[in-house]
């Protein structure tokens, strides 16, 4: 014999589902905002390396921002790995526009 939900089980879920979902939908906006705050800054970065005759990557830089934001992620609980790739593809996309400036 199979267990069922009582209805104010069932209703319970399904508000708990609400809010979670209203958690995630605030998140993502804070999450693409962020990102649009961050390429704003490093815009301006690119567009100082390219009247300065800079490279548009900074190995150094990089390395020490995937460090910082493995630590991060440790404390955040949140898996260190996804967290370096997620940051390698921001860098990507931010060496892109850094060489755009750059032409």
């Amino acid at each position: 014999m199979t267990e069922t939900a009582l209805p104010d089980e069932a209703a319970r879920a399904a508000d708990l589902l609400k809010e979670h979902r209203e958690s995630i939908d605030r998140l993502d906006a804070i999450l693409v905002y962020t990102l649009g705050e961050r390429f704003k800054h490093t815009q301006a970065v690119g567009r100082l390396k390219a009247v300065h005759d800079l490279p548009p990557s900074d190995p150094d830089r990089e390395a020490a921002q995937i460090a910082r934001l493995e630590d991060l992620a440790k404390r955040a609980d949140l898996d260190p790995e996804f967290a370096k790739k997620f940051l390698a593809f921001v860098i990507q996309e931010v060496i892109k526009n850094h060489e755009a400036h750059q032409s």
